[in-house]
């Protein structure tokens, strides 16, 4: 069963009907265990080493209870139900047994007893080695010539080695998320303590843990693209080899980096609105109220103010009056076209070509001895309609233009040559010799 079906695993520990109760002695009692191996290098633990062992907890955590040799049998049998301590012995209920912890008793008493929290050394040295790790089963793909090659040399590292250092480092962050969770209370702690004497020690814990976020997603920007980079050329190689395991297991790996380098940017996000709010708190209420008489009078008036009910008074605010005469309101006409017959015969009319008749007219006026462009655009607009001269008044100036040689002084004068029109003066020089 893998991680991937949630719905089985959930129905298989509903089945199971698993369950944790541990009490302070059982954790206490675990963690003797597991400093005793740790400094004997045991593997295992015979019973009566078990009941000794219990019974020296039970003198620190309940030095009045009554048989702990009994008690100690009840917690090993309540442990091994619990999946705590397992026997490792072959002798069954014959005699007395061995027995070694668990990776669930070992994760338990880890959690308690190391502080193993995420640093710029450590985060520096774990994603230095897995840079490396990648690198060389990105060497070990592009050689890679069966599934044998593909299962031992890149699908098997991805999955152990790879996949142990990337736990590693999510280890660490959930230890840094605790550490950080441990700052916080501490803060809490000294402002309900201390209250204006803490202000320093406050802002040492906020720049600290600030400056090792900081760090810490730098690093984490920086180097979760390469391995991402590196992962999908595994993952390309894959493909292309047909290969569906190594470019499953890449692809696991893949979303397990997303997956920290998200971390990253979402706790520097959250430390950041609990930074700006722990220093409008001390700079709103802590230094404006060092002595704490503010905060104790409301404390004592809030604490004086018995059972009665809170009240909220407000004023009615009348509406303003606009003092202005009321206008009957102006029905515009719908916007329309105007109906045609658009079924109608087309008509035939006489081919006109404008540009062509007006360059007529420009000739025959210079050939009369018109020597200005507004002489010029005079005389021919008075051949024309009205709706084109316009247009029209472009037309001549291009063909006087073209027609004859144009000179002007250094500043030329605007002349009316109609009632709504205009032109530049140019001084026109005779026809131009066609070749």
């Amino acid at each position: 069963m893998t991680a991937s079906d949630p719905n089985r695993l959930i129905a298989s520990l509903v089945r199971d009907q698993v369950n944790l109760d541990l009490k302070t002695a059982d954790v206490c009692f675990l963690a003797g265990l597991y400093l005793r191996a740790d400094k004997a290098g045991l593997a295992s633990f015979e019973e009566d080493l078990l009941i000794d062992l219990f019974e020296q907890v039970c003198d620190v955590v309940e030095p009045a209870a009554e048989n702990p040799r009994k008690r100690a049998t009840h917690a090993i049998q309540r442990l091994r139900e619990q999946r705590m301590l397992a026997r490792v012995d072959g002798a069954g209920i014959v005699r007395a047994g061995e027995y070694a912890l668990t990776r669930l008793a070992a994760a338990v008493i880890e959690y308690f007893l190391a502080d193993e929290a995420l640093t710029r050394e450590s985060l520096s040295l774990l994603t230095g080695t897995l840079r490396a790790q990648l690198a060389d089963i990105l060497a070990t793909a592009r050689k890679a010539h069966n599934d044998e090659d593909w299962r031992q040399r890149v699908v098997a590292p991805l999955r152990i080695t790879v996949g142990d250092m990337v736990a590693g480092i999510e280890r660490r962050q959930r230890g840094l998320d605790a550490q950080q969770e441990e700052i916080q209370a501490e803060i809490a702690s000294l402002l309900s303590n201390d209250w204006f004497s803490a202000i320093d020690r406050c802002q040492s814990l906020l720049d600290a843990t600030t400056h090792t976020l900081r760090e810490l997603n730098e690093i984490l920007l920086r180097d979760t693209h390469h391995f991402v980079a590196l992962l999908q050329d595994i993952q390309a190689l894959a493909v292309s080899a047909e290969n569906v395991e190594a470019e499953g297991a890449a692809q696991r790996v893949i979303e397990h980096v997303d997956r920290i380098g998200a971390w990253g940017g979402a706790r520097q996000k959250a430390w950041s609105e609990y930074y700006q709010y722990v220093h409008r708190y001390l700079r709103d209420v802590v230094r404006l109220d060092p002595d704490r008489a503010l905060s104790q009078r409301l404390r004592d008036q809030i604490a004086e103010w018995g059972n009665r009910p809170f009240h909220l008074l407000a004023a009615h605010a009348g509406s303003i009056c606009l003092l202005r005469t009321l206008e009957a309101r102006v029905e515009r006409p719908v916007v329309a076209r105007p109906k045609t017959d658009r079924e109608a015969e087309p008509a035939w009319v006489e081919a006109e070509n404008a540009l062509a008749d007006i360059e007529v007219l420009v000739s025959r006026a210079l050939d009369e001895g018109v020597d200005t462009l507004a002489g010029l655009t005079v005389q021919v607009l008075a051949t024309l309609t009205d709706d084109s001269q316009y247009v029209a008044a472009g037309r001549i100036a291009d063909a006087a233009a073209r027609l004859a040689r144009l000179r002007s002084s250094r500043e030329r004068l605007w002349l009316e040559v109609g009632e709504q029109l205009e032109v530049e003066e140019w001084t026109v020089q005779g026809r131009r010799k066609v070749e």
